[in-house]
């Protein structure tokens, strides 16, 4: 089950092609008064894709909802597949990541909206994700989660897949590491971030070609979270390669 207008305008407009679809949608009568302008799309898009758009109250939605924030929209979706990653599947020059080791699935889908900001182009995940509670992260990543395209692969296979494609593969770890802001993060790059408990593995390092960390302002033993770690990566490669660039929130 996924909630809001956001994740419901994400997964209708497929911007990553994905084969999810929506089943039905519940929609609170009195957002339909406060809203007839969106009422209206959302009975045109259900004739269009063929999903039923049930009318009902607040309290029925709060029912079916995880939380208090989906503005009166609740909607079930079919499962989406995720495709084996293949050399194929990569784009030229483009930006990928790899987020290991996030043990949450609302900080999944944070680490994924800071991503889709930072302008990546697609993620590859193992096996072992969060995908499965989809509706969740959806809500979290603002929608970033049905915009970006997403792989399964296991790490080594996945860095030998980029480095076929030309490639440079990094990874976050404080082993023989670069500071971050020394770094070439030059694109193409695929990035791979492990989790504050367990790392990444010697033998995967070894398959990097840079190893960057994140220097702290002050002494501080902690370990960032993986989705704070890709967040903060995430928009130096933006930064490399994207000058001045950038398109603001309202663009």
């Amino acid at each position: 089950l996924f909630e809001g207008i956001v994740s419901l305008r994400a997964v209708l407009e497929n911007e990553c092609g994905s084969d999810r679809r929506i089943i039905e949608v519940y929609y609170d009568r009195e957002r339909e008064k406060r809203e007839p302008k969106e009422a209206a799309w959302l009975r045109h898009r259900a004739e269009e894709k063929g999903f039923a758009l049930h009318l009902t109250d607040a309290a029925s939605i709060d029912g079916l909802a995880i939380g208090r924030s989906h503005g009166g929209i609740v909607f079930s979706c079919s499962d989406r597949a995720l495709p084996p990653l293949t050399a194929e599947a990569i784009a030229d020059g483009g930006f990928y990541v790899m987020p290991e080791g996030i043990e949450d699935p609302y900080n999944f889908g944070y680490a994924l909206r800071s991503l889709y900001a930072a302008g990546a182009d697609g993620i590859v995940l193992t096996e072992r994700n969060w995908m499965s509670a989809a509706g969740v992260v959806c809500r979290a990543s603002a929608g970033a989660s049905e915009r970006l395209p997403i792989c399964l692969s296991d790490p080594l296979t996945a860095a030998a897949l980029f480095h076929q494609r030309g490639y440079r593969v990094a990874a976050a770890d404080l082993r023989e590491a670069e500071p971050l802001y020394e770094a070439d993060l030059s694109k193409p790059l695929f990035l791979i971030v492990g989790g504050e408990k367990r790392g990444i593995s010697r033998r995967l390092l070894s398959a990097a070609d840079v190893r960057v960390r994140i220097d702290y302002a002050r002494p501080f033993d902690a370990a960032l979270s993986a989705a704070s770690a890709a967040t903060v990566i995430g928009f130096e490669v933006f930064r490399q390669n994207t000058g001045n660039k950038a398109l603001s929130a309202h663009n």
